[in-house]
């Protein structure tokens, strides 16, 4: 019988921790500006390929800022925002005609009101099928790359958010994962949770057998 996992979840990381910055330590700097509303970063814009960890640091930045945090491509734009307020909305480019045109409202209803706008997709604002108000708007802030991060950026990640949840990470175990496993932080990250609920689970360390368990059930 699979012994039960006792609730003693660890308090939640400070924000932005657990991410390597690599060549992004800019970037990091002002997302943690915008949670804190600095004025000269009210607007920011941040792309990227798939897996860099755009949806991780939206959602690092909106809970330091304790702003609403919205996935264009799961959710709706909420209604109304409050003028002073902190909006993130996630993969803006899954908006339809409507969400735009809300996105839109809710742009020029933060400027006025010393709001701060948080948004992110896969290319640069003038490059997404948006209409192109919205796109002039989401440019008119800070707008940055996110840089995919080196192995050896991952592998310090890696570490850190295992650190996190309350175990150790060896380096080798790091490098297996970034050899054998979807190599995008956001899958490495449900990984290592897994690893950790399945070896709480046992009462025992995460190790490398237990990686190579989860990464090949049928072989273990």
């Amino acid at each position: 019988m699979k012994q039960l996992v006792l609730d003693l979840a660890l308090p939640a990381p400070e924000p932005f921790s657990d991410f390597a910055p690599g060549e992004n330590a800019e970037l990091l700097f002002q997302l943690g500006e915008w949670a804190g509303a600095a004025s000269h970063a009210r607007f920011v814009y941040l792309w990227g390929e798939t897996g860099v960890g755009k949806s991780h640091l939206l959602a690092a930045a909106a809970r330091r800022g304790s702003a609403c945090l919205v996935d264009a491509a799961q959710a709706p734009l909420p209604e109304d925002v409050p003028a002073n307020g902190l909006l993130a909305v996630d993969n803006v480019e899954q908006l339809d005609r409507a969400g735009q045109e809300t996105l839109f409202a809710h742009f020029n209803t933060l400027r006025a009101g010393g709001g701060g706008l948080l948004a992110s997709g896969p290319l640069p604002p003038m490059l997404l099928s948006l209409l192109p108000d919205l796109a002039t708007r989401l440019g008119w802030g800070l707008v940055y790359q996110l840089k995919p991060l080196s192995d050896a950026d991952k592998t310090i990640a890696l570490q850190r958010h295992a650190r996190q949840l309350g175990f150790e990470l060896a380096g080798e175990q790091a490098e297996y994962l970034l050899r054998h496993a979807p190599r995008d932080l956001a899958s490495l990250y449900r990984l290592l949770a897994e690893a950790n609920e399945l070896a709480l689970s046992r009462q025992k360390a995460v190790t490398s057998s237990l990686l190579r368990e989860i990464l090949h059930p049928r072989a273990a």
